[in-house]
């Protein structure tokens, strides 16, 4: 028993045993143990809450081994297990710590985050918290940083939440979000550290003003300020159009402050018929109003001028009479001709769909760019009117999907096109125009282009031209339709990855989104090649060279290396939108979370 107290040169004594160094945060102080590598770490927390002595709850405490930067939640593992020796320092900290959130609304909450889960069950615990439904849509990412301006005390940065300053407040396309696999511990995350919640993947499943009101304008914030900070591309119309919308918007809000629940119950109530119909899902959400029993498939046969825009060409439209059957495009020279073979062909097939439209100038353009062997092929339809354009827009979206007009939200898309349209209309009455009054501030209803390129009463003269066509809807609506509209952007829900394509000698842009990756012009933002997510067998990652290679049915496969973030990121962005693509109406309460940490972290 002499020998128990001498120590070894290794750091052990004679009797096995060594010293294990651990700090308590709680108290600021620092506790050795006598310890062998067979203790359990359950045996460890045990013993030191008995050397502390201290009358407390240490129930939510847990062991946090700085140097690998791992949680040893496994309390009947070994030291041994885990490969715990002399030379380990170990944190006894809470599991439970509070994070300063970022809302998309700008508004900063401080929340308790469990730090030792997974970023995907702490989104999920923090959603709960919100009453926001299908927290698998949304995630944490860092708040960036500006160089240029010096630190400031915490509670002088909630005075500039609602500063226009996009890199500050709104995050852009590719940024490094925090890995969903990960706990926040393990990615540096601090208490008190300021983490953005943002809906990460552009796939609203199920978006219902019932029971989604915080949902609801959450998302409303998050495209409001996409906009304003011109992270996505829209029109002037559209800038206009969504202004008086964001306008309106606020009247109501202001109006419904003095009684707010009561609005917000009758709201709903008004509302609910005429939006049941109106879910905000990309692949088109079943309605009451389905095409009940189809015998044939719904075919459109017009007049459509065609264009097929090649370099060094002067032409211009041409006009053959079109037939959309299937997902198919037929043009022949004439009507009379249409019973014999077309001109030429398009299958609309996995092409990817952009609109052109100009509402002033009575444009009304569909361009296609549908894969080739080589590539793709771009071509542009021209229509007469709107009426036409929304059907032909519709199956062409459709179509792109490998889906027909037989499919029952082809109507429901058809309407909202038309919607989407007759909200970009000017008021040609100048008697039904509101008078300008001091409440229009356009710096903070319209992206600084357009407040660059006007002047103040400009802008408002035109943003309360555009709230006559939505002067009529209730808040919730309000807030329905500029989300809706957000989504039908032709850059809507694209996040964008600098990469270098396998046999490329160049940087190009890779864009991922709901249900495709697509390869495009690092220079001109232009698609050169489009894969459906459905057409993909499998992906997977080469992690010593960082690349991600996808296999598809019928087609070659594709192989990239990102330049610019950790080819993890993009993995759990694929592997996200096939988790999203394959959830069911019924797991409103439940997620698979062990589905999505496979699909995401590379296991199958």
């Amino acid at each position: 028993m002499a020998l128990d107290g001498i120590r070894m040169p290794d750091g052990c004594y004679a009797d096995g045993t060594w010293e294990l160094k651990m700090h308590v945060t709680d108290l600021h102080r620092d506790v050795s143990l006598r310890v062998t590598g067979e203790i359990h770490i359950g045996g460890v927390m045990l013993k030191l809450v008995e050397k502390l002595d201290v009358k407390k709850d240490w129930s939510d405490h847990a062991l946090w081994w700085e140097k690998k930067k791992t949680w040893l939640l496994k309390t009947h593992w070994t030291l041994d297990k885990y490969g715990i020796q002399a030379d380990a320092r170990l944190l006894f900290t809470p599991q439970h710590k509070v994070l300063r959130l970022q809302l998309p609304n700008m508004k900063h909450m401080k929340v308790k985050v469990n730090f030792s889960d997974r970023v995907f069950k702490a989104v999920s615990d923090i959603c709960k918290t919100f009453n926001i439904r299908h927290p698998e849509e949304l995630s944490l990412l860092r708040k960036p940083r500006d160089p240029k301006k010096k630190k400031k005390k915490l509670d002088e940065a909630e005075e500039d939440d609602l500063e226009l300053e996009g890199p500050l407040l709104t995050p852009g396309s590719g940024r490094l979000w925090m890995d969903s696999s990960r706990s926040l511990m393990e990615q540096d995350v601090k208490e008190n550290e300021v983490l953005l919640l943002r809906f990460k993947y552009h796939s609203f499943f199920d978006l219902n003003p019932k029971y989604d009101a915080i949902r609801v304008n959450q998302l409303y914030e998050q495209a409001k300020w996409a906009i304003l900070l011109e992270e996505i591309e829209c029109t002037e119309e559209e800038m206009m159009m969504f202004a008086a919308l964001q306008y309106h918007i606020n009247k109501l809000s202001i109006m419904s402050t003095d009684n707010h629940m009561n609005n917000s119950e009758k709201e709903v109530d008004e509302v609910d018929a005429a939006l049941s119909d109106l879910e905000i899902t990309l692949e088109g959400g079943k309605t009451s109003n389905t095409l009940g029993d189809i015998t044939s498939i719904p075919e459109l046969a017009d007049y459509v001028k065609v264009f097929k825009p090649k370099k060094l060409t002067l032409k211009g439209y041409k006009q053959y009479w079109c037939t959309f059957k299937d997902i198919t495009i037929s043009c022949y020279k004439s009507k009379e001709e249409a019973h014999g073979t077309p001109s030429y062909q398009m299958n609309l097939r996995g092409c990817e769909v952009t609109p052109d439209v100009n509402i002033s100038g009575q444009k009304f353009n569909i361009k296609l760019l549908i894969p080739v062997a080589d590539g793709m092929n771009e071509i542009w339809l021209r229509c007469d009117t709107e009426k036409q354009y929304a059907h032909w827009m519709a199956a062409c979206r459709l179509a792109s999907k490998g889906k027909t007009m037989a499919d029952s939200s082809y109507n429901l898309e058809v309407q909202n096109i038309l919607s989407f349209l007759k909200m970009q209309h000017m008021n040609p009455d100048p008697q039904f125009i509101e008078p300008i009054t001091t409440d229009i501030n356009p710096e903070c209803l319209v992206s600084p282009r357009y407040l660059k390129k006007y002047k103040n009463k400009q802008i408002s003269a035109r943003i309360l031209e555009a709230h006559q066509n939505v002067a009529q809807m209730s808040l919730i609506e309000a807030k329905m339709r500029f989300i809706q509209a957000w989504q039908s952007l032709p850059e809507f829900g694209i996040t964008h990855f600098l990469a270098k394509f396998q046999g490329g000698k160049k940087e190009e842009l890779i864009g991922i989104t709901y249900n495709r990756l697509i390869r495009m012009d690092a220079h001109t933002g232009d698609a050169i090649k489009t894969w459906r997510f459905s057409n993909m067998k499998q992906w997977n990652v080469n992690w010593e060279i960082k690349m991600v290679t996808v296999e598809f049915a019928d087609e070659p496969s594709l192989a990239f290396i990102c330049a610019e973030v950790d080819c993890k990121v993009v993995h759990e962005f694929i592997g996200g939108y096939i988790f999203l693509s394959t959830r069911a109406k019924d797991q409103n309460e439940s997620l698979d979370e062990e589905m999505f940490y496979k699909l995401t972290s590379g296991w199958v």
